[in-house]
């Protein structure tokens, strides 16, 4: 039996959620006191999908001590972008250097 949404090879068809359906979901799990798996059933959920939001949202309520905050994660993606640029351009001039010390003799 085919599940709505998913394709041929039985994955789901990536889907797009609010932050507000988000923090309902995690406020079930936490606040609620309710199971992953039992909630992602309830709402048609991968339970590592809720799993995830769910150690964000104790992360963000424990400032940071039991797990990465959101400014964290963010301020990570934008060290992590900012180095594979400084790295691109560190090869790039590595290159260049290479080449006019080659046309100098």
């Amino acid at each position: 039996m085919a599940r709505m949404g998913s394709s041929t090879t039985g994955r789901r068809v990536r889907r797009q959620f609010s932050d507000e359906f988000k923090e309902g979901a995690v406020r079930l799990v936490l606040d609620e006191e309710k199971t992953v798996g039992a909630v992602a059933r309830e709402l048609d959920l991968t339970p590592s999908a809720l799993g995830g939001w769910v150690r964000q949202a104790r992360a963000d309520r424990t400032k940071g001590k039991s797990g990465l905050m959101k400014e964290e994660r963010e301020e990570l993606a934008r060290l992590r972008k900012e180095n594979r640029e400084l790295r691109l351009e560190r090869d790039l001039l590595k290159k260049v250097s290479a080449l006019f010390a080659r046309d100098q003799r």
